[in-house]
């Protein structure tokens, strides 16, 4: 089975001064961001990716591009509007502390799945069409390169929160109990018989045991070894 890596954006200035971004034009990675994005793209230059999929917005294009930058081979890049920010509609542009003030804040932090931005989209509508986007991708790499493929998904805070929950196959009005961090790294393998959540929210570590073969589909009874042990030639053979 391939192998998904989500990245988020690092840093943003409306990240630094509490604004909701949305999708609004020209919001672009801070310095602290820029140094995100540099420590993620170095976690991932030990990993041939064969693709990079962007969110169209530039923050996730500038963290994909330091990415790809540090890869070795031709891994493809491209963007799709199914793994873009939420659309937040009429709450785009205004600050996090005046939007708590408002009725529908309480259902995004308590039921999301019933949360509709005015003027947006819904939270639910948001999950769906990012799942379907990486599970394409997914299924594509997969059928291009073989089930040894990794590649990453380059996207936004909530959405890449939404696709770690259903891979864990809970309920989106528990979404919010995920952490996904500026330039966090999440790991998802899509099995025959169920996703598989190897990672979530890492901003350290060393990932080169990506480059090991995935383990079999079914889950080891007991827990199983882990992954591959890292050699100075890469990870260790299984």
């Amino acid at each position: 089975m391939a192998t998904v890596i989500l990245v988020r954006h690092g840093r943003t200035t409306a990240n630094a001064s509490g604004v909701l971004a949305g999708r609004a034009a020209g919001v672009a990675l801070d310095d602290v961001g820029r140094s995100q994005a540099r420590r993620t793209a170095e976690r991932l230059a030990v990993v041939p990716l064969v693709g990079v999929v962007t969110s169209p917005l530039e923050r996730c294009r500038q963290t994909a591009r330091a990415v790809t930058d540090l890869q070795t081979g031709s891994a493809t890049t491209l963007a799709d509007r199914g793994i873009t920010e939420c659309d937040y509609g009429d709450w785009q542009g205004r600050a996090l502390g005046e939007l708590a003030k408002e009725a529908l804040w309480s259902v995004v932090q308590s039921q999301p799945s019933a949360a509709v931005f005015p003027g947006g989209e819904s939270m639910a509508a948001m999950q769906a069409r990012a799942v379907a986007a990486i599970r394409r991708h997914d299924a594509r790499f997969e059928a291009e390169h073989g089930p040894g493929a990794v590649w990453a998904a380059v996207s936004h805070g909530d959405v890449i929160k939404s696709v770690i929950a259903d891979a864990l196959g809970m309920h989106l009005d528990l979404f919010q109990r995920i952490s996904v961090g500026p330039a966090s790294v999440s790991i998802i393998r899509y099995g025959t018989a169920r996703p598989d959540v190897v990672a979530t929210n890492t901003d350290s570590g060393d990932l080169s045991w990506l480059r090991a073969p995935a383990p079999a589909a079914d889950a080891p009874v007991g827990g199983g070894a882990g992954h591959p042990e890292p050699t100075a030639d890469g990870p260790a053979p299984r």
